[in-house]
């Protein structure tokens, strides 16, 4: 299947051109129908360019000097979206000089850009940011929104759960993935009232592409117990920092252990292979891409300390987006909600 292009913003992020350059490049290895619309400082691309010639037949240059700064507020960003190298990978996208935009630059203005250009879609009130994170199941669990949005009601919850889902099922393959909303408790009368009337409508509507499955704590996140998990992107954030956290905290204590004397040492030798299993599942590249769904475009967000294996995880993940047609998805699923409510409200 022939892709369009995907426009990278490789001035973004804490490594710099090369690191977005080099996993622009071990993206194409993996998958050589990959092109790319390189977007930043012609001579620091072309630079990283040298060391892989595979790269220049699939690459064009779009020179920008400007950069969006980490700290920068997204309203001032936003100022200089048509002079800075995210604001015109993300315009690629809405004039169709690209089917996507990657970026590892600010989280905030990368969202607000994103907004303003693409719009949100018909249908779908705002955008949502979604991750894949891993868990003990046979896939990721994807969750959102993991910062877009730090209040939300009932019908954002319902719409994130939709997209959501869209997702899942490009990602698990499974026809009605398991939808579950994020609460302190389990119990049907539990959480705010916002909760209380998302879990109702999703458990009346019927004709989705999802089976909702009532609340999951934060502890079961990363269980298995379901496909997505729904919430709004301030306990989102505040959950995923505290699964990283938690993360990097059991690996340098692994790493203290190991190393503490000659026993540890030895210990650690015979239980390199687990080890090392443990790390790869825990490593955040190895899931590294977080998707801005409901825009009418493809969006995603590389981690800013990504490596070139992260920035090329970021890149497959956008493509999967394109191959299998995201926006028509949702697009279909928010038809089904349309219907449901209609019907259910005495329509005939």
């Amino acid at each position: 299947m022939s892709l369009p292009r995907i426009a990278i913003d490789a001035m973004g992020g804490d490594e710099g051109v090369r690191t977005m350059v080099d996993g622009a490049s071990l993206a194409r290895r993996r998958h050589d129908q990959f092109k790319f619309l390189l977007v930043g400082d012609e001579p620091r691309i072309k630079a990283a360019l040298e060391p892989h010639p595979g790269m220049s037949g699939a690459s064009e240059i779009l020179h920008c000097e400007d950069v969006v700064a980490g700290d920068e507020k997204p309203t001032q960003a936003l100022r200089r979206a048509k002079t800075t190298s995210m604001g015109l990978a993300v315009n690629a996208v809405k004039v169709g000089d690209a089917g996507a935009a990657v970026s590892a630059g600010n989280t905030g203005a990368l969202m607000a850009m994103s907004k303003l250009a693409l719009r949100t879609m018909p249908g779908i009130d705002r955008p949502a940011l979604a991750a894949l994170m891993p868990s003990l199941g046979e896939d990721d669990v994807i969750m959102l929104d993991l910062g877009a949005n730090t209040e939300c009601d009932a019908r954002n919850l319902v719409q994130f759960a939709i997209m959501g889902a869209a997702y899942s099922r490009i990602v698990t393959g499974r026809e009605a993935p398991s939808v579950r909303l994020l609460n302190i408790g389990t119990e049907e009368l539990k959480g705010t009232d916002q909760l209380q009337e998302a879990a109702a409508e999703l458990r009346e509507a019927s004709g989705l592409s999802l089976q909702f499955d009532g609340f999951i704590e934060a502890d079961k996140i990363n269980r298995g117990q379901c496909d997505v998990v729904v919430t709004d992107g301030f306990s989102g954030n505040i959950a995923l920092k505290a699964i990283e956290g938690t993360a990097r905290f059991v690996t340098d204590l692994l790493r203290n252990a190991f190393t503490s004397s000659i026993r540890s040492k030895v210990g650690f030798l015979v239980s390199r292979p687990a080890t090392e299993l443990l790390k790869h599942h825990l490593d955040p590249n190895n899931h590294n891409g977080a998707v801005f769904l409901g825009l009418n475009g493809v969006v995603v967000k590389s981690h800013g300390s990504a490596t070139a294996q992260g920035v090329a995880n970021a890149v497959a993940v956008t493509a999967r987006l394109l191959e299998n047609n995201i926006t028509e998805r949702i697009t279909a699923d928010l038809s089904e909600l349309e219907d449901t409510r209609w019907n259910g409200s005495g329509g005939e």
